[in-house]
């Protein structure tokens, strides 16, 4: 069965973004970005929010940009090809291999993991990614938290009352200091086991 995975940067903190709503704090270095460009590769189809959809337009057109360097056409050329399903109550229409979700989250992730297909399912933005945590369909969060305090902002994790055991799988620590955490979601004992 295909994982759902929670991937995003993070500030030390724990916010996605920062009281002002700016996430100029997450540019990465060269190093960072390849990762990120590796990790792609083990997507096969991305959900996100409409505020997320509409921040990764930019990728759209990237290839086009007479300033772009080669990781970021390497991005481009990865993201583009990739499945997006876009969570929205307002939008009508979306772009290129994106299509808007024709059910609930819950619905979507169950009907992904029963077709056949390569690669995770990701999840990107912290408002669906609540919503899914909600439901208990994170398999992995993989947060790349930057040594950034931002005091407020939009956090990472949903604040649920619920408590939710994680084992760690890796850590990947980079020249930039920034680490990449990947947490797999503990499997829960029922009574019956």
């Amino acid at each position: 069965m295909r994982s759902v995975t929670y991937s995003m940067s993070v500030s030390l903190d724990g916010y996605i973004v920062g009281p002002d709503g700016g996430f100029n704090w997450t540019t990465p270095s060269d190093e960072v970005f390849r990762f990120f460009i590796d990790e792609i590769r083990g997507v096969g189809v991305h959900l996100m929010g409409r505020r997320l959809y509409e921040t990764m337009l930019y990728w759209e057109t990237a290839d086009q940009d007479p300033s772009a360097d080669p990781s970021a056409l390497e991005w481009a050329s990865l993201w583009n090809p990739l499945p997006k399903v876009v969570f929205s109550r307002t939008l009508t229409a979306v772009q290129g291999t994106a299509r808007l979700a024709s059910g609930g989250l819950g619905e979507e992730i169950e009907r992904l993991r029963a077709e056949p297909g390569e690669g995770d399912i990701a999840i990107g933005g912290a408002t669906l990614a609540a919503e899914a945590a909600a439901a208990g369909l994170i398999d992995e969060y993989r947060p790349t938290v930057y040594p950034v305090l931002l005091g407020g902002g939009t956090p990472f994790f949903p604040r649920h009352e619920r408590r939710v055991d994680l084992e760690l799988l890796e850590t990947r620590a980079f020249n930039a200091q920034v680490l990449h955490l990947r947490y797999r979601v503990a499997r829960q004992e029922t009574a019956s086991e």
